[in-house]
């Protein structure tokens, strides 16, 4: 999963990246908040350009790396999928190696993983997993963010992951693995975690229990992070997973069961009503929108890393 080539950097998987660098991409993260709020400004990404591919629409990936890259001084751009050559059929590679000699990084979201690595293989400048069908390390480096700055750091935690064990569970597992937080995943028979996934968290000592028990997750748990039930490529399939997935709704009866100061995360977009509902992700103790907001941050850290 991790494709570091000689000195070239790209953050494919959140294993990319070493706990010591995790903890410093975090610290800048809420640093470049602070600063942020206080009207404070870095230009040290001024005259580099990042190329933005879409092959998967997004509102918080776009925008954040987007403001991110204008707020660090320098310029992001927009290509839509079918914008490119690439929807008419060019080889990822060509657009890789034609691409690279443009800008200065390239982050993609796609529908497989393999187009990313593909990508990274051919491209002369850093590769950023903006979202696959594998993992999205971009949206773990923001909760991370959000929960040092809430928890104060990682160690002893239980994150508790209900529903499906899509790309963010599978990030999920490998963050907590590498920043020693405890996770306990649980989905409906059928619908867990990649399993190269888990043995992977498993060679790096990671504490990981898989259940098919909500409360099992629930009780005790620090953090409570769930996802939608559909993801986007799993509109045909909706009806049995609305089946499947009763009873892994995060609701008010299930949050008792979690620490009296337990934080509740969702990556959003959110169909409330479904895998959460309204009360819960407008409750007191949702931080949804907070984790959303660190986004920017996070992303800002993570680029002047590879760019600055």
């Amino acid at each position: 999963m991790s494709i570091f080539m000689s000195d070239l950097r790209h953050l494919i998987s959140i294993l990319d990246l070493d706990p010591g660098e995790i903890h410093q991409i975090v610290d800048d993260a809420i640093s470049l908040k602070r600063m942020r709020k206080d009207g404070v400004y870095l230009d040290d990404l001024r005259q580099k350009s990042l190329a933005m591919i879409f092959e998967k629409p997004s509102t918080r990936t776009r925008v954040s790396f987007e403001v991110a890259m204008t707020e660090l001084g320098g310029h992001a751009l927009y290509l839509g999928w079918n914008d490119l050559q690439l929807g008419r059929g060019e080889a990822i590679s060509d657009t890789a190696r034609v691409l690279s000699s443009y800008v200065h990084a390239i982050m993609i979201r796609s529908r497989s993983h393999e187009t990313i690595l593909e990508l990274a293989r051919y491209s002369k400048v850093p590769v950023i997993n903006g979202l696959s069908d594998l993992e999205h390390p971009c949206q773990l480096l923001a909760d991370l963010t959000t929960i040092r700055e809430l928890k104060g750091g990682f160690e002893g935690l239980k994150l508790g992951w209900i529903g499906d064990g899509n790309n963010v569970c599978n990030s999920a597992i490998l963050a907590s693995a590498l920043v020693g937080m405890e996770i306990v995943v649980a989905t409906p028979p059928g619908y867990g975690p990649d399993r190269g996934i888990i043995d992977r968290a498993i060679e790096l000592g990671g504490k990981l229990t898989l259940t098919d028990d909500p409360e099992e997750a629930a009780n005790g748990a620090d953090i409570l992070y769930t996802d939608v039930w559909v993801s986007m490529g799993d509109e045909d399939e909706r009806d049995r997973r609305m089946r499947d997935f009763s009873g892994y709704r995060i609701d008010e009866k299930l949050i008792e069961l979690s620490d009296d100061r337990s934080i509740i995360m969702h990556c959003l977009p959110a169909h409330r009503g479904e895998e959460i509902t309204d009360g819960v992700i407008e409750g007191p103790r949702s931080v949804v929108f907070h984790q959303a907001e660190n986004r920017l941050h996070a992303q800002k850290a993570l680029l002047l890393k590879l760019l600055g």
